[in-house]
């Protein structure tokens, strides 16, 4: 999406009322930004395929996704935003549940036998060196 179609979709979506943004992804790459919590959003377009999709991150993790929308590879500003603003963010199944204590891990096979265990990883103790010293021989 080009930065003036975006800046087009955020004033439209803004007289809709909807928190929205122009993200710059990368070099001539741009999107829509929607605020939806106070740390969730929704970055539409972003990732340069054809037609309309969003990722929903909250604090620059994935945590979800709108899927592709059929047919929005040909719509219009107006059905743009229309697609945009109607959306409705479920995030009931984004997170687990707060009030359940996670899962413990698998226990392991009554008839497994215990395998070699795993090589400590080598110490990185000199990976940096050749940063301190100095040329010439000082």
């Amino acid at each position: 999406m080009d930065q003036d179609r975006a800046g087009r979709l955020v004033a439209a979506l803004r007289n809709r009322r909807v928190m929205a943004h122009v993200v710059e992804a990368g070099v001539y790459e741009f999107g829509i930004r929607v605020v939806l919590d106070q740390d969730v959003e929704a970055l539409w377009d972003v990732d340069g395929a054809a037609g309309l999709d969003a990722e929903i991150v909250s604090d620059g993790v994935l945590i979800g996704f709108v899927p592709h929308v059929p047919g929005s590879e040909g719509f219009s500003d107006d059905q743009l935003v229309e697609a945009i603003a109607t959306t409705r963010y479920d995030t009931q199944g984004l997170h687990p549940p707060a009030d359940q204590a996670p899962l413990p891990p698998p226990a392991p096979h009554p008839d497994a036998a215990p395998g070699p265990a795993a090589p400590e990883p080598p110490v990185a103790r000199y990976q940096r060196r050749a940063h301190w010293l100095k040329r010439g021989g000082r």
